[in-house]
């Protein structure tokens, strides 16, 4: 399953329309927040795709969720903006709030950053800014094996990070 994952477009479609358009196999769209109104005139126009959205500390008049959890292929996401978590000092209430609903995945913007690694067992990701930075992430996720391969666009110079499931 191929995710598509933005954050933070701050009035810019342009770059998530690009994406869209570059990624039609992505059956599963994020928004991480900070651009209701943005993710919503996609949905209009990207009418056949799943869409999880949060709610960013720029949204003031929205009824999206400030926290959101879903199993796809056998693995728990726990979306959020990340400013209820104070991303930007520290990584622990994030990962607290993963461990608690037992994510295998926590995805959240807010920072302008991208970033891709593994802390306590559980995949961080956040596809930076689609807005001021033009980035985002891809995160497949193999139903075959669980294998998790998360890229990041305009592609870093480390390549992809590949996630594989632990033997029980």
């Amino acid at each position: 399953m191929k995710i598509l994952v933005f954050s933070d477009s701050h009035g810019d479609i342009f770059n998530m329309k690009d994406a869209l358009k570059r990624h039609r196999k992505a059956e599963v769209v994020i928004f991480c927040g900070d651009g209701h109104s943005d993710i919503q005139e996609i949905q209009r126009q990207f009418p056949d795709k799943m869409y999880l959205c949060v709610k960013g500390n720029c949204d003031w008049y929205c009824d999206f969720p400030l926290l959101a959890t879903i199993n796809l292929c056998g693995k728990k996401l726990l979306i959020t903006h990340g400013h209820v978590q104070s991303v930007k000092d520290t990584f622990y209430r994030l990962l607290t709030l993963a461990k608690q609903e037992q994510a295998d995945i926590a995805v959240f913007g807010h920072t302008h950053t991208r970033l891709t690694t593994v802390e306590d067992g559980i995949l961080l990701v956040n596809p930076g800014s689609i807005g001021c930075h033009e980035e985002y992430s891809t995160i497949d996720i193999a139903e075959s094996d669980g294998t998790i391969t998360v890229s990041e666009y305009p592609y870093n110079q480390y390549g992809d990070v590949v996630v594989r499931p632990m033997p029980s």
